[in-house]
């Protein structure tokens, strides 16, 4: 039995923002966002939506994808750091909204690992026979937890969300491996440090800019090539495969420095590899879910093709999964 791919979803805001819509909120250029993130443009959300709203849209086309009913879904596993509430889980909120009645829904915090954690959880709970069918969803809305004075982190992200159905199979399809780790020593490198428990919501918080996320991207971009290249290279192992057997590389879109470095260290060429961080920014957990629609959606994705998926994030955590389409 595996855990294979019957379906995927994606759901990207309307609303455009250039990297030249950037130039008139902070002291930045089209030019100096480009060279050092590969980004030219992210999706932001519309006033009245939230990370529910684009997850249910990106979980519908995946289950119409899929021809699946909302009532043939057992499970329903969100990754995500924004959600609408700090509870319920948004994948509730997903649930009501889809009318999986039958699915039991919660959410994975993993930051740009997210997507990864719920579908080897999904997975996890799949082939212990704790259901058939499984929609995992990654979404964010990162435009509302970032400063938008801070020329360092506003250029990064955007919003969206992803998803796929999982349905638990007999036969060589499916997802072969998921490998998870994490540390959280590398903490306040990347974090968001308000408002929760041990920061509580204040006005002198607001003040210092607490809600917003941090972020020291010189030493986060070491630790996440190294952990990508070596959680890859783990996924490969495990199964008995080489970079050289990869048909589709589709990493966490966080930025294209990372992603040039990490397949330079894999041996992987450019058109074993999916990218699309240029049109989309970071996303967090919604990169992966987003790129594999897209991909699928270019027919890029064959039947028998060995996909290989990797994301680094906020915690630190990481990990790897690699599947047969």
């Amino acid at each position: 039995m595996k855990s294979k791919i019957i379906g995927t979803g994606s759901y990207l805001p309307e609303k455009v923002m250039t990297n030249y819509d950037l130039e008139k909120l902070v002291d930045t250029s089209h030019d100096w966002i480009v060279t050092r993130t590969g980004i030219e443009e992210r999706r932001i959300v519309a006033e009245d939506q939230c990370t529910s709203d684009m997850a249910t849209i990106a979980a519908q086309r995946a289950m119409d994808k899929a021809g699946v009913k909302a009532e043939e879904i057992d499970l329903i596993v969100l990754g995500t750091i924004t959600g609408d509430y700090p509870w319920p889980a948004t994948a509730c909120i997903v649930q009501a909204n889809i009318g999986a009645k039958n699915a039991y829904a919660y959410d994975v915090s993993a930051a740009c690992s997210g997507f990864l954690y719920a579908l080897a959880s999904a997975d996890d709970f799949l082939m212990a026979g704790r259901g058939k069918k499984a929609l995992v969803i990654g979404a964010e809305t990162l435009s509302r937890a970032v400063d938008w004075t801070d020329r360092n982190t506003c250029v990064l992200f955007g919003d969206g969300a992803g998803a796929i159905v999982l349905e638990a199979q007999e036969g060589d399809t499916g997802v072969l491996s998921c490998h998870l780790h994490s540390d959280g020593n590398y903490l306040e490198l990347l974090y968001q440090p308000g408002f929760g428990a041990k920061h509580p919501p204040s006005a002198a918080g607001i003040e210092a800019k607490l809600p917003y996320l941090k972020m020291q991207g010189n030493e986060v971009f070491k630790v996440a090539v190294r952990s990508l290249t070596e959680v890859s290279k783990e996924a490969l192992k495990a199964n008995g495969f080489t970079s050289a057997d990869v048909d589709q590389f589709i990493p966490h879109q966080a930025n294209l420095r990372i992603l040039e470095a990490t397949t330079k260290r894999l041996k992987l060429t450019a058109a074993q590899s999916f990218i699309n961080v240029n049109k989309y920014g970071n996303t967090s957990g919604a990169t992966i879910p987003i790129a594999i629609d897209e991909a699928s959606q270019q027919g890029l994705l064959k039947e028998g093709d060995l996909i290989l998926s990797a994301a680094f994030g906020g915690g630190f955590t990481w990990g790897s999964t690699l599947i047969r389409w």
